[in-house]
């Protein structure tokens, strides 16, 4: 099976920080908490090949700021800002993107 697509991978970090107050979150908090909001599949739980102990997913979200520019990434498509030092949170368009999922 491949690995989750980003929007996907992204949809469960928006789920993620609509649960927490703020709708903000450390990156540590996304990682503890994505696997709540999708199944991964054999590729993502791959073991990292540059981060040691680190599943390729994992390595997927800590990417997410140097991915920012990238179409479909979160960051790029307004839908969560980065404030940080790890730190970041749903924004009020990736509110109304999950509200329109029915997702919050």
């Amino acid at each position: 099976m491949a690995k989750t697509p980003e929007s996907k991978l992204g949809l469960a970090v928006m789920q993620v920080l609509a649960s927490r107050s703020e709708y903000k979150a450390h990156v540590r908090t996304l990682i503890k908490g994505v696997p709540d909001h999708i199944t991964l599949t054999e590729q993502d739980c791959k073991m990292s090949e540059t981060r040691p102990n680190e599943q390729m997913w994992e390595q997927r979200v800590r990417n997410l700021k140097s991915h920012d520019k990238t179409t479909g990434n979160v960051i790029a498509e307004g839908l969560v800002k980065y404030l940080g030092k790890g730190m970041y949170q749903l924004t009020d368009s990736g509110v109304s993107h999950l509200k329109a999922k029915n997702l919050l």
